[in-house]
């Protein structure tokens, strides 16, 4: 049974293995229940389904997974967690702990060899820090992945689920939206980690699309028409592609792309949505074509 929810649990095992948070890590574990089993409702778990956990920590939320899921692996990057997690997951029979950095780790074939290749559903309390680059390595590298519920700070989910206009809305937000639905699912205060971070944080939830929403001529240069927009917020829309520099077009050109999207020159990134990035992304696409024949 599931015991680490409590925080005297948590305090116990920790004093028994004379744990020492680690910053760099970015280390705050769950002590409320009541979250947990929101978040294994949210991530939708069955007894199906095999799971990869990014961060177990001390193996709190791997419990819960291992009594929901057909099988778990956990990735740890912190050595010395992997005794205390041998210990507080010796009852389960069903989960697999790789120490080892998830940037590093080869998720496609954990894919192949524990789910047939099938999607995957990824469960994750993330360091704040690393975020954005483990849910964009995921995305990007085309893993096959069904869901992906994360516990992030607050404004980073918020981020992620806005919409054009609002100074949260960027880069990150376009990005997640081109790959994933997100929805946040509960918000979770200080109070229910150990330590307390001085952020909020909410758990979200990004259900990967079968087919992006948007069609694109080439993802690598919306993705790059998306960078060289918000590079410099205060700049217009013409003057970040311009500044940008990846592009095989002049500043005419791209001006002229601009005005073949029906919009002012003068206008800023934040002020597209995700369709309209991908039209103008299309377009300066045919135009470097044109040009390189």
């Amino acid at each position: 049974m599931a015991t680490l929810g409590n925080p005297k649990n948590t305090i116990e095992i920790l004093q028994k293995y004379h744990f020492n948070f680690q910053k760099k890590f970015g280390q705050n574990f769950l002590i409320d229940t009541r979250v947990l089993e929101e978040i294994i409702e949210a991530a939708r778990i069955t007894e199906d389904d095999f799971v990869l956990e990014i961060g177990p920590g001390i193996g709190t939320m791997t419990q819960y997974l291992c009594e929901a899921a057909r099988s778990v692996v956990a990735v740890e990057i912190d050595t010395n967690l992997i005794p205390i997690l041998k210990d507080t997951l010796s009852a389960y029979h069903n989960v697999e702990v790789l120490n080892a950095d998830i940037l590093k780790v080869d998720i496609q074939k954990l894919a192949q060899e524990h789910n047939g290749g099938r999607p995957i559903k990824v469960v994750a309390n993330l360091p704040y820090y690393i975020t954005t680059p483990i849910i964009m390595g995921l995305f990007e590298s085309h893993v096959p992945i069904d869901s992906i519920t994360i516990m992030v700070q607050k404004e980073v989910a918020d981020r992620m689920q806005e919409g054009p206009g609002s100074k949260e809305y960027g880069a990150l937000s376009l990005a997640v939206q081109y790959y994933a639905k997100p929805e946040i699912v509960v918000n979770v205060p200080p109070s229910c980690f150990m330590p307390q971070p001085k952020v909020g944080s909410a758990v979200i939830r990004l259900t990967r699309h079968e087919q992006p929403p948007v069609d694109v001529k080439s993802e690598k240069l919306l993705f790059q028409v998306i960078r060289a927009s918000f590079n410099q917020r205060r700049k217009t829309l013409a003057n970040g592609l311009n500044n940008f520099g990846a592009f095989s077009i002049g500043k005419e050109q791209i001006q002229q792309c601009i005005e073949e999207l029906g919009v002012s020159a003068n206008i800023r990134g934040e002020a597209l949505s995700l369709e309209q990035f991908a039209d103008l992304s299309n377009i300066i696409y045919d135009k470097q074509t044109q040009k390189s024949e």
